[in-house]
């Protein structure tokens, strides 16, 4: 089987969590036999590949070109929805014209405001930017899902969130789960470099610096706790204003690292003592899957899937509260680690288990496909 995968056109100059997604899941596939290229091109040549797996709902601008020319082509598509809306954020947390605008109109009336405004700030322009512009950020949502021959959500509360937004019934899915590398996040065997011993016993926090992720909540809520708190992460293209006021407002006990490569990740996690993600959203995160495998103990938002993934065993938090997050903190920092979370994360999800699903998508697509012929 030769699977094409597409994206949005920013996948690797403005990475994220579905670039890692997108680069294991084809990592473990081709384990699987199966061929996989990948690419961020809006129209190519298909007629090589026997499907064609594209993702992240939140960017109809481009899935809905990529679906549409793999079907003129006659390729069945799959589509990993990775949807998750951040309406609270934007209406309560977000500030600026954007708080503002977004208690006057509609979601998705503000996420076709941020397509514009990054086409005019950032020059995210092309064909499917006047696509969307012309049509609308919902209505092109929608039309891609017409389109989709199985849909690949990360749990079982993400398809129901997908099938009441898009107006989905009886839709054909496989629920795939995101997914930790056991071979690079294996405790045993990660050695602790000497620069990181001075972090030891921390809260660790990975992840990109933006709004949405509440890192300036996170560090609000440091103030005075007799602990260390290192945040790990680059700022977002849009948020060097977010990152600097989490500079400013910074206590003595938060240090700042800059974005490292993924493989240098284990050993701070070895040495810190609980990993926050504390989003407004998540599903579930993929540093926190990271942070369970390495025995961290885990301060999640409660908003999203992440108590499909983590259940019981994580301490659950509201971004909105400072007060909700600092008990968290404390929370996490004094109890001792669960090793039943370890054994559920390196049993349920990796990479290995998030291909064998996929495939079972492909197929289930394909097998669709030839009887719709």
């Amino acid at each position: 089987m030769k699977v094409l995968f597409q994206s949005r056109v920013t996948l690797f100059s403005s990475p994220g969590g579905d670039t890692t997604q997108i680069l294991k899941t084809a990592e473990y596939l081709r384990k699987l036999a199966v061929e996989v290229d990948v690419t961020t091109e809006l129209e190519p040549d298909v007629s090589q590949y026997d499907l064609v797996h594209v993702f992240n709902l939140r960017n109809p601008q481009e899935i809905y070109l990529q679906i549409k020319n793999a079907k003129s082509q006659g390729k069945p598509v799959a589509l990993s929805t990775i949807w998750g809306e951040y309406v609270e954020y934007d209406r309560y947390a977000r500030g600026g014209i954007y708080g503002v605008l977004s208690n006057i109109l509609g979601n998705y009336t503000i996420e076709y405001c941020k397509v514009a405004a990054r086409a005019l700030l950032n020059r995210e322009y092309h064909k499917g930017t006047v696509k969307l512009l012309t049509t609308g950020y919902h209505r092109l949502q929608l039309k891609a899902c017409s389109m989709v021959d199985v849909f690949l959500p990360n749990s079982e509360s993400e398809m129901r969130r997908v099938e009441h937004d898009m107006n989905l019934v009886g839709a054909d899915y496989v629920s795939v789960p995101n997914a930790v590398d056991v071979n690079v996040f294996n405790y045993d065997s990660v050695a602790i470099p000497e620069k990181y011993l001075a972090f030891d016993g921390c809260l660790l926090s990975a992840a990109r610096i933006e709004g949405r992720k509440c890192q300036l909540q996170l560090v609000r809520a440091m103030e005075g706790l007799p602990y260390k708190l290192v945040i790990v992460g680059k700022p977002g293209p849009n948020a060097l204003k977010y990152y600097q006021q989490c500079l400013s407002e910074a206590p003595d006990n938060v240090h700042f690292i800059d974005y490292l490569p993924h493989d240098e990740l284990p050993a701070l996690y070895k040495v810190a003592k609980a990993h926050a993600l504390v989003s407004w959203m998540e599903t579930p995160g993929l540093s926190s899957l990271e942070a369970a495998a390495m025995k961290c103990n885990l301060l999640i938002t409660e908003k999203g899937d992440t108590r499909d993934y983590f259940g019981e065993y994580a301490r659950y938090c509201d971004p909105s509260s400072v007060q909700s997050i600092r008990q968290g903190v404390v929370d996490v920092m004094q109890q001792e680690f669960d090793q039943r979370m370890r054994d559920r994360t390196i049993l349920n999800y990796t990479w290995d288990k998030t291909a064998e699903a996929t495939l079972q998508g492909y197929k289930k697509a394909i097998a669709k496909s030839k009887v719709h012929g």
